[in-house]
């Protein structure tokens, strides 16, 4: 069974606690999400809080990818660039395939749904994003596409004495 990706759903309460949910269970198991373990959906909530006010800027769309069951399994949220040099390429963040999913190629399918729908806003030419060294995601990102363009050792430091390279990754869309 494949998961279905929507754009932009409407946030209602199952919505915002199945991402909060999501999020605290993706960072429990190992992802590098922007915490670390142990968290709660109520710790992640403040982040979450910030990417809404982002949405109904209209700076932020939500990806998301649905399982079979209807339950939230999938996130990443695509930023526009507000820079006036760079606004041809938009920022990815937050990428997450549920624990309970992983393995089942929902992680590429997540990707190639980021990918069309950066290809829908317009002007977009690239797909940027970051990832935490020591994970092996570099691995994953590059083998869907994205290069390398750049790292800076120690930049994240999960815990006192594990400092993290910050991986820097470009997906040229045309």
């Amino acid at each position: 069974m494949s998961l279905t990706f929507r754009l932009d759903p409407p946030v209602d309460p199952a919505l915002r606690d199945g991402v909060l949910a999501l999020w605290a269970d993706v960072t429990n198991a190992g992802g590098a999400v922007g915490f670390v373990p142990p968290t709660t959906p109520e710790e992640v909530r403040p982040e979450f809080v910030r990417h809404l006010a982002a949405m109904s800027e209209g700076r932020t769309r939500l990806l998301v990818g649905f399982d079979e069951d209807g339950a939230v399994a999938a996130t990443a949220f695509l930023t526009h660039n507000t820079h006036r040099l760079m606004r041809h390429w938009i920022w990815l963040y937050t990428v997450m395939v549920h624990p309970r999913h992983q393995g089942k190629g929902y992680g590429r399918d997540l990707m190639a749904a980021v990918e069309d729908a950066a290809r829908t806003l317009e002007g977009t030419d690239a797909i940027r994003l970051t990832c935490r060294g020591g994970t092996g995601l570099e691995h994953f990102y590059a083998s869907c596409g994205y290069k390398e363009v750049g790292r800076v050792p120690g930049a994240i430091r999960v815990a006192p004495g594990d400092d993290r390279d910050d991986i820097m990754f470009l997906r040229q869309l045309r």
